[in-house]
């Protein structure tokens, strides 16, 4: 059976995969549409396997609201360069894959390969077996959540990050809802926020994070507080611990002491973290070093925590995302609740392809 070149352009637009490997399947098929696209379909699932160790690392994290607003999905397929996140027909397919999840709500991305995609009669599975073949890279759908209820979203970057953050309202303008949402879920993208709040924090992690911080603070001993300093610099001397340098340079400078540690030997902070460790139970019961290490502990909590940093957007409120979300219940008079966040960047975690053009130029003339 012969074919025209009309075939091979509905054959194209039928599969999305190069001319001329459209022609060569309806070759291989002796003109037959049908097993035409059953060829390519079988080296799309060849061409997957072959490139399927390659690393992905690149790709798209997209976020996807069903029209009633009370399912949300962010989902993060991967490929290999980046060119082909922005490609229009790849994320064409990402948007099916995450409206598929919204509709379906698969229990794993082994459970969702196997359903149906969006607007089709084949597999998840196989309509990306299509994507490899008509793009040419190992293509990987990563991971996704999917949260019920109202919850607003925000990409950043054409799909860098994605985030979604869930809110509980009894608000009749929920279009002034997801807009507070939309810029605390901003906050989360610049931010990187671990938790939402202390409450989410486990006892035993706050009593790590204390524990680093005491480590920290007595193996950094100019970082102490002045009268605990002092009485390390005073031990160092008295006990001939100091080389005779130091201590001259020490009762030179004991009166104003804020510059001390750039005249110092690089050997005097070992010596002081070695009798703060040596007197470490009484300077850990110093209220005044225990008060550093609380404020330490505040400050670093108020970074992790989405809640008690302060809100980025100063032009619409001064303080912290905690007062922002209160500042808008009052206005809308109503319960608005931040009740938690999901925040996706793309790789994050995963090996980076690592691009060698002149070896690849070498190799090619050879």
């Amino acid at each position: 059976m012969s074919f025209t070149a009309k075939d091979v352009k509905e054959l194209r637009e039928k599969t999305g995969v190069g001319m001329m490997d459209c022609k060569k399947a309806l070759e291989a098929a002796d003109g037959d549409m049908d097993k035409a696209i059953d060829f390519l379909r079988e080296k799309g699932l060849a061409t997957q396997q072959k490139k399927a160790s390659r690393i992905a690392a690149e790709g798209v994290v997209l976020t996807y609201t069903n029209d009633s607003k009370d399912v949300n999905v962010v989902i993060e397929v991967n490929s290999e360069t980046d060119f082909v996140g922005k490609n229009e027909k790849f994320q064409s397919f990402v948007k099916k894959v995450a409206k598929t999840v919204a509709d379906k709500n698969p229990a794993s991305v082994e459970e969702l390969l196997s359903v149906n995609l969006d607007g089709s009669d084949r597999s998840v599975q196989e309509n990306l077996q299509d994507m490899v073949l008509a793009i040419g890279e190992n293509l990987q759908i990563r991971r996704f959540e999917r949260v019920e209820g109202l919850a607003a979203s925000y990409i950043h970057a054409g799909g860098a990050v994605g985030v979604l953050v869930p809110i509980d309202t009894n608000a009749a303008d929920i279009d002034e809802v997801l807009v507070m949402g939309k810029n605390i879920a901003m906050q989360v993208a610049a931010m990187t926020p671990e938790y939402l709040s202390k409450d989410d924090i486990s006892a035993d992690e706050l009593a790590k994070m204390k524990s680093i911080a005491v480590e920290s603070a007595l193996n950094t001993p100019q970082t102490l507080p002045v009268p605990i300093l002092k009485g390390l610099l005073e031990k160092a001397c008295s006990e001939k611990r100091f080389s005779d340098e130091d201590i001259a340079i020490y009762e030179e400078k004991k009166s104003n002491m804020k510059f001390l540690f750039n005249f110092l030997s690089e050997d005097a902070p070992a010596v002081l973290s070695e009798i703060a460790n040596e007197d470490r139970d009484e300077i850990t019961a110093n209220k005044i070093f225990v008060g550093m290490i609380e404020g330490r502990v505040a400050k670093q909590l108020k970074e992790m925590c989405l809640l008690s940093q302060d809100f980025v957007r100063g032009d619409l409120f001064q303080g912290t995302v905690e007062g922002y979300v209160k500042d808008v219940a009052k206005k809308l008079g109503a319960d608005v609740k931040v009740k938690s966040f999901i925040r996706f960047a793309k790789g994050e975690g995963l090996q980076k392809r690592e691009d060698n053009f002149a070896a690849e130029i070498a190799s090619m003339v050879k």
